[in-house]
């Protein structure tokens, strides 16, 4: 029971009254969208009004990401998909990852004798990266390369496919893009873990391989012929004697055959297609635009050179008033 002195409190006497706070939010962020709205028209009208200059300046932008085309090397991107055949993508990753760190490190000495290519030969690449391939649905088909390294390892629908990377090369030349292909498959089966995992994958394929074939030929139904003679050869020849017998039962063995011509056919495919390390699936295409062609210079030159002339002629229209504030403040 609440005391007898004890009165209630106002809302003002220090507590919040949240019904008003909500108003003056509503009110600060209706005016900030106006203010905002009123700016952008005012901008809109500025340009609008002066038209020539801001078309100059297009011109100008233009003009600038031409002459950064002209004076910058060609730049092609390329990306070949590649087959482990017994390494984790993981690690073939991490492995060929290892020219990305040449590249960065402008170490054109150490790519060269990685990919067992001239120096002259590797001076036009400016990139070597590989990527998990990502599979949307869980449904085995690859459906996009993660080139940013944004993917969550912990989705359970979209996940990184187990049986394929991508290669992506960046290069300003592609003349020489066969032998960087060959220099990179040499790269990769040279490594001597690799190459002994690979060894010791191809001699079980061809141990169970062996295996499969004595098998496949036991079960040849030729063979029955001498289940059916002892079969046969048990039962009684009088009519007076009555004998159980608990013998296997009779069937087929066509059955039991595919299965096995099937691992059969999957080992014979997988010791004959995919011998070495790696196996190429999808080799470089040559892409005949460039990637920093004009439009690449001027997505970022033709808005930075907009908005400098858009200052300065707010600054030299304005500037009776800039300099007001200035000498104000």
């Amino acid at each position: 029971m609440m005391s007898e002195t004890t009165t209630p409190r106002k809302a003002g006497d220090g507590e919040i009254d949240l019904l008003n706070l909500l108003r003056r939010m509503v009110i600060a962020i209706g005016s900030m969208f106006k203010a905002i709205g009123q700016a952008i028209l005012f901008l809109i009208v500025f340009v609008l009004r002066r038209w020539l200059v801001f078309g100059l300046c297009l011109i100008a932008g233009i003009g600038l990401s031409y002459i950064a085309k002209i004076s910058s090397d060609p730049l092609y991107y390329s990306n070949m998909v590649l087959r482990s055949n017994r390494i984790p993508n993981a690690d073939l990753i991490s492995y060929i990852n290892q020219l990305h760190t040449y590249c960065i490190e402008d170490n054109k000495s150490a790519l060269a004798d990685a990919l067992s290519l001239d120096t002259n030969l590797v001076k036009d690449i400016n990139d070597i990266k590989s990527h998990w391939i990502i599979d949307l649905g869980y449904d085995s088909i690859p459906d996009l390369v993660d080139y940013k390294n944004k993917h969550d390892v912990l989705d359970t629908i979209n996940v990184r496919m187990n049986d394929r990377i991508n290669v992506r090369i960046k290069i300003s030349s592609y003349k020489n893009l066969p032998l960087i292909r060959d220099g990179l498959i040499s790269f990769i089966n040279k490594d001597s873990l690799f190459k002994q995992l690979n060894r010791i994958r191809l001699q079980q394929d061809q141990e169970l391989l062996t295996a499969l074939n004595i098998d496949i030929l036991q079960l040849d139904s030729l063979r029955k012929v001498k289940y059916f003679e002892e079969t046969r050869a048990k039962l009684p020849k009088d009519g007076g004697q009555m004998v159980f017998l608990q013998e296997p039962r009779t069937q087929l063995v066509y059955e039991d055959k595919y299965p096995l011509y099937d691992k059969k056919q999957l080992l014979e495919a997988d010791i004959t297609l995919y011998r070495d390390v790696v196996t190429i699936i999808s080799d470089f295409s040559v892409s005949l635009k460039r990637k920093n062609g004009l439009v690449h210079y001027a997505i970022i030159i033709v808005p930075v050179v907009f908005i400098l002339t858009l200052i300065i002629t707010l600054l030299i229209v304005y500037r009776g008033k800039v300099k007001e504030v200035f000498n104000k403040y």
